[in-house]
């Protein structure tokens, strides 16, 4: 049986020719190395070939990378100009807001001041034909009365009747006989008015606080004017008695 040259675990072992094609093939690799690592400028001549740069080729996600860069600068650029745009509007808005409210001020106090000026002609044009125009007087007839003391009696009643102070001609009279007698200028000084220092005075002999208490507007202060005595009294009888008529004795 022939010998396995071939053991498990182990090489075969070379024969005498493949030793030398292997030599032989590492001794031209080995000058090929020495060759190729001669310098350009030994002793070899060799000639001089530009070698042309090769081509830089940019890949599609680069190019969109540079688009998007690109876009965004301008975007930003555009919010920019159009901030700006809105700044100048605003500011032009602004004015012409301002602008508008001085037009409108100024327009109202033209209007206003001419308001004015047209209620001033107004008032001059009707005062002047207030003046100019005829002024009418009604006139009453007065009424006279005699300087006796009918007439005294019958201006007080006029009076008295004004005042709505009650009395009739007969009571007055009446009670005019009985204190003077009809004279203006009597004096009691004799009574207790007259002990007490005020004295009963006039037509109907008042004494001066109760003239004064009582006086009648429209008629004399003075307590001897007959018919300022006669109103004065008449007042006071009809606070205390409801009346002059009803009056018959010292009162």
């Amino acid at each position: 049986m022939p010998k396995n040259n071939t053991t498990p675990g182990h090489s075969p072992k070379l024969t005498k020719v493949r030793k030398l094609s292997i030599a032989g093939v590492a001794t031209l690799g080995a000058a090929a190395l020495g060759f190729s690592l001669v310098p350009g400028h030994s002793g070899t001549t060799t000639t001089d070939v530009a070698v042309a740069p090769a081509p830089v080729s940019y890949s599609e996600t680069q190019i969109q990378d540079v688009k998007a860069r690109i876009t965004d600068q301008l975007a930003v650029k555009d919010l920019k100009t159009q901030d700006i745009a809105a700044k100048q509007k605003a500011v032009a808005g602004a004015a012409a807001s301002k602008k508008a409210a001085a037009a409108k001020a100024a327009q109202q106090a033209e209007a206003e001041a001419l308001a004015e000026q047209q209620a001033a002609e107004s008032r001059v044009t009707t005062l002047a034909a207030g003046r100019s125009a005829p002024i009418h007087v009604e006139t009453v007839a007065a009424t006279t009365y005699t300087n006796n003391l009918d007439g005294w009696i019958r201006k007080s009643l006029s009076i008295m009747a004004k005042h709505g102070i009650p009395g009739t001609y007969n009571g007055l009279y009446r009670n005019i006989m009985r204190e003077s007698s009809g004279n203006p200028n009597a004096i009691n000084g004799w009574d207790i008015n007259a002990i007490n220092g005020i004295p009963s005075k006039g037509l109907l002999q008042v004494i001066q606080p109760t003239f004064n208490a009582y006086h009648v507007p429209g008629t004399s202060w003075n307590i001897y004017d007959p018919v300022a005595n006669i109103t004065a009294a008449a007042n006071y009888a009809a606070d205390k008695y409801g009346s002059m008529d009803n009056v018959n004795s010292a009162y």
